[in-house]
């Protein structure tokens, strides 16, 4: 992507957090980024364009810190929460910075991204599936890692108080690990 159209994605981040997608104009995100109705049409052809380089810059950089939390520390609870952690902090970050158009714009992103959110949800999968792999062999780590996603997406679909979710998400992967530990160690025993 080009500096303008990265500029543009950023300007769409303050308009899409301020008006909500429904209500945000060609108009409005030209004018937030600074240049023309006609130069935007030069870099995105719709506005729903514009909004899915948004989409895929914003989970590229929670898979990206996803990563670097897989990678950190030696406790497989840790980097598990810290996983899907990154994950749930793209989504508080939506409703920090627009409470009133958090819904819509979650809602917004799996309809007119649903191949991207595809590939994110694969590389979160592989993620969890690896770390899981690393830390408790003899777990069915596919299946558990699809599990604590959908534990962390139901956290996220269930927002009621945002500042909570984070010590919520912890709680449930101490479960999860508390499980984790108890099959590993019946799996040992002769």
């Amino acid at each position: 992507m080009s500096d303008r159209a990265d500029e543009i994605v950023d300007a769409a981040y303050v308009c899409f957090t301020r008006h909500g997608a429904r209500r945000t104009t060609m108009n409005d995100l030209a004018e937030q980024a600074g240049i023309s109705r006609p130069a935007l049409y030069q870099y995105f052809r719709s506005k729903e364009d514009v909004f899915r380089a948004l989409v895929e810059r914003l989970l590229a950089d929670a898979l990206k810190a996803s990563e670097g939390a897989a990678a950190a520390g030696a406790d497989p609870g840790d980097r598990l929460a810290g996983i899907l952690l990154a994950k749930l902090a793209l989504v508080l970050q939506i409703w920090r910075d627009s409470p009133a158009h958090a819904a819509e714009l979650l809602g917004v992103d799996t309809r007119l991204s649903p191949d991207v959110l595809g590939r994110y949800d694969e590389a979160m999968l592989s993620l969890l599936t690896r770390t899981i792999q690393e830390s408790y062999p003899g777990a069915d780590a596919r299946d558990a890692a699809e599990m604590l996603l959908a534990f962390t997406r139901g956290l996220e679909a269930g927002v009621s108080d945002p500042s909570d979710l984070p010590d919520r998400l912890r709680r449930g992967v101490d479960i999860f690990v508390a499980g984790f530990t108890h099959l590993t160690s019946e799996k040992e025993q002769p």
